[in-house]
């Protein structure tokens, strides 16, 4: 799965059609970023990070989808 949220981004979605599964990501201050994981109707928070760059911001996001949805 591929993601390409940027710190100047307050929220974003994706979806992973095979598991039928959201993940989430927001933030208020483009720092410090929640990650959500479930459906539009019933998502739980599963953590959170600072990220400093684009780039580590979405490998973050890649390594809680790894982790929670089960990616290669």
């Amino acid at each position: 799965m591929k993601f390409d949220m940027s710190l100047e981004d307050n929220f974003a979605s994706f979806f992973d059609k095979e598991k039928e599964t959201h993940i989430f990501v927001e933030s208020f201050d483009n720092e410090t970023f929640e990650v959500l994981i479930g459906t539009v109707e019933d998502s739980k928070s599963v953590g959170s990070f600072i990220a400093s760059s684009d780039e580590e911001l979405n490998l973050k996001i890649m390594e809680f989808y790894n982790v929670y949805i089960g990616g290669a």
